[in-house]
């Protein structure tokens, strides 16, 4: 087998626990993969399983280990919280659970009833309840201030992670920088042109084959569009914005760009704003801000 010889920065691959094995592990490492992010979304059993997930608690605790022994240094996983009649101290447990283990990165999701899927139509017809958002704010709140205490630290809405192992392909994305997406369904962005490629599988190999282009669909996007997406997204990370670099970003002053959006935000106290000398300066979200980070950044659309 032929062992990887390029200098991959990083080289993520997402894994699920049930059908993550030696072979593929050592598969992974020998191609190259240096990160590792594994699908737990909790270690409650009941909870997997109102979520439909294939794997159990011990199962997923076996993937990590398996994933360590393999020798992988940078391992994460996703967590999921805020589902049906679930518990502040019931995701405690996860939190816990998932510190306990060899872990370098934790993403925590709020659970988002998405239109299509069986569970938004057993909040359709009233058979499964949502939980109230104070109870989803008090989980996430939880989640910011239990893994601080674990020694992760919180740098983008829903991720944490030990010091210096922040999942750097995410910055593409939070920077609002240019990447490439290969497959049906892949999502490229490049010079204020995002691309979205064919969804069926069939359809993009036939197009690939005969050297056309497997894209279904393009936007492009004004300077003052891709600017103020540039806000929304980076909004999101715990450095905040700093306005220096948002100008030589995007061509644009954010509190010129900004004018309406900025004073009402930092008067409702979901962000901050830092001066620093006469023209550079940074705003970034507050506590509360970061509870109502969707509130923040769909301001600056």
């Amino acid at each position: 087998m032929r062992k990887f010889s390029g200098k991959a920065i990083e080289f993520t691959i997402e894994a699920n626990p049930e059908s993550l094995t030696e072979e593929k592990l050592a598969l992974f490492l020998n191609e190259g993969v240096n990160r590792i992010s594994i699908g737990v979304q909790s270690f409650d059993n009941a909870k997997l399983k109102k979520l439909g997930r294939l794997h159990d608690r011990s199962c997923a605790v076996k993937a990590v280990a398996k994933a360590k022994k393999a020798g992988f240094k940078n391992i994460g996983i996703d967590l999921i919280f805020g589902i049906w009649d679930e518990t502040v101290p019931g995701w405690k447990d996860d939190l816990k659970a998932a510190a306990d283990l060899p872990l370098t990165h934790i993403s925590c999701y709020d659970l988002t009833y998405e239109p299509g899927t069986s569970i938004r139509e057993c909040v359709k017809d009233r058979s499964i309840m949502p939980l109230s958002e104070e109870i989803s704010a008090d989980m996430y709140d939880l989640a910011i201030s239990y893994l601080a205490q674990r020694g992760f630290v919180q740098y983008e809405i829903s991720n944490f992670s030990r010091p210096g192992f922040h999942c750097k392909h995410n910055y593409t994305y939070w920077n609002n920088d240019p990447y490439t997406g290969l497959g049906p369904s892949a999502v490229s962005y490049s010079d204020g042109i995002r691309r979205e490629n064919v969804p069926d599988i069939s359809d993009y190999i036939d197009k690939v084959r005969l050297g056309i282009q497997p894209v279904g669909s393009s936007e492009k996007l004004s300077p003052e569009e891709s600017a103020r997406e540039t806000a929304a997204v980076k909004i999101r990370t715990m450095e905040g914005i700093g306005f220096d670099w948002f100008r030589e970003k995007t061509g644009f002053d954010l509190p010129d760009l900004e004018r309406g959006a900025l004073p009402k935000l930092v008067a409702d106290g979901f962000i901050e704003r830092e001066s620093i000398g006469l023209a550079a300066g940074r705003v970034r979200l507050t506590r509360k801000g970061i509870l109502f980070c969707d509130t923040v950044s769909s301001a600056f659309l």
